[in-house]
């Protein structure tokens, strides 16, 4: 019975919301959050929108209740105060009635929150991992199996940062490598993290959801429509954390298995280790590597920051011995920022970076790290 009760206060309530929200949603549209393009978004839309116009009633009538009953009965007109001490009908009313309200409004917020966490009958899988500070997509079935990359912010925003930021458009809201979705498909989503706690978040796509190392959240999506839709980490993770953008690009399934071809097909040839590099191409190949997973950290002249990050430019590191300068760079440094490359960049971008590093700034050293050094390295092999 109450079950029915409740359910019959959310459908007419429903009712006068609908019939409000047509007749303000011009205004609305300028204030309110955004709806969004899928159904998730579109149900936490509806569902704000229930909830907000329930809220805005109960406030006119007992607002209205109190005002009225201020100037209705107020002393100057000769209203004298009841002597009664209590009313228990009148209790009763104002126990039950908030109390319908209440369960009126958890069925379809439950409703909602089961929806949102129902990652069943999905088309593919994309597990993220956020890293300091950088998403690591991997496509794990679908026409995409097997894709992996980095997603950082993009270069020309980096060194914005340093220059004019009104120089570049969708500043610190660019990337490097934008995830590339199929439109109408479910996509499930598994996240963690490698070093701290991230949070993925795409406003136009409803949800948020933490990346916490060791552990594995899901959360899916299904776009509706095609187009770019941007977002970035939201939980506080590091000195970087503001530069920790999200591009989601949704394009019709087409055009997504012409995406994944080509993205399978990259590296087959002009990114083999075994391509005869020129110190020229590493060099060239390395300062755009910098400037997408260094320049955080040890900025862009190379001199990091006093007591924070250490300096390339003129470090025993990249003006020493070639080994110990890769092993920092792909195993990293436990205890510090330094994080481990090894399976963040490639071995062409591995070498390229270290060559770079070694021959820029003052680091005139004159030395080249070739791929096949790095693959040698990653094989366990010796140099």
């Amino acid at each position: 019975m109450l079950r029915k009760i409740s359910k019959l206060v959310a459908a007419a309530t429903a009712t006068v919301v609908t019939g409000m929200q047509s007749a303000s949603a011009g205004y609305m549209d300028t204030l309110n959050m955004t709806k969004g393009v899928t159904p998730i978004s579109e149900r936490v839309y509806d569902l704000h929108m229930l909830i907000l116009w329930i809220c805005i009633i109960i406030g006119i009538v007992v607002f209205g209740a109190m005002f009225y009953s201020m100037v209705k009965h107020r002393k100057s007109k000769g209203a004298v105060a009841a002597t009664f001490h209590e009313s228990t009908k009148l209790e009763i009313v104002w126990t039950i009635v908030p109390f319908l309200i209440l369960v009126g409004m958890a069925i379809p917020a439950t409703s909602t929150l089961i929806f949102m966490t129902d990652t069943t009958e999905s088309d593919m899988t994309v597990k993220i991992t956020g890293h300091q500070w950088k998403w690591e997509y991997e496509y794990l079935d679908g026409a995409a199996e097997g894709v992996r990359f980095i997603s950082s912010l993009s270069a020309d925003s980096r060194k914005a940062i340093y220059a004019d930021p009104a120089s570049v458009d969708n500043y610190l809201l660019d990337v490097d490598n934008e995830v590339v979705l199929p439109v109408g498909k479910k996509i499930h989503f598994v996240l963690t993290a490698s070093d701290v706690i991230h949070a993925w978040w795409v406003p136009e796509l409803g949800q948020k959801q933490d990346a916490i190392p060791g552990f594995a959240n899901e959360l899916w999506t299904e776009i509706r429509e095609p187009g770019v839709y941007r977002g970035q980490c939201a939980e506080l993770c590091g000195r970087d954390h503001g530069f920790m953008p999200i591009v989601v690009r949704a394009v019709p399934e087409e055009e997504f298995a012409i995406w994944a071809a080509d993205r399978k097909n990259v590296g087959k040839a002009a990114e083999t280790v075994d391509k005869v590099w020129t110190v020229d191409d590493l060099y060239a190949r390395g300062e755009e590597v910098y400037n997408t997973a260094c320049i955080g950290c040890h900025q862009l002249n190379g001199m990091g920051l006093p007591s924070v990050f250490p300096a390339i430019n003129g470090s025993a590191i990249a003006t020493g011995p070639v080994g110990a300068h890769m092993d920092v760079v792909m195993n990293g440094r436990p205890g510090t920022a330094m994080a481990a490359y090894k399976d963040q960049l490639n071995d062409v971008d591995i070498a390229a970076v270290m060559t770079y590093q070694r021959n820029a700034w003052d680091n005139k050293t004159g030395d080249h790290v070739l791929p096949a050094d790095v693959k040698a390295v990653r094989g366990g092999t010796p140099e």
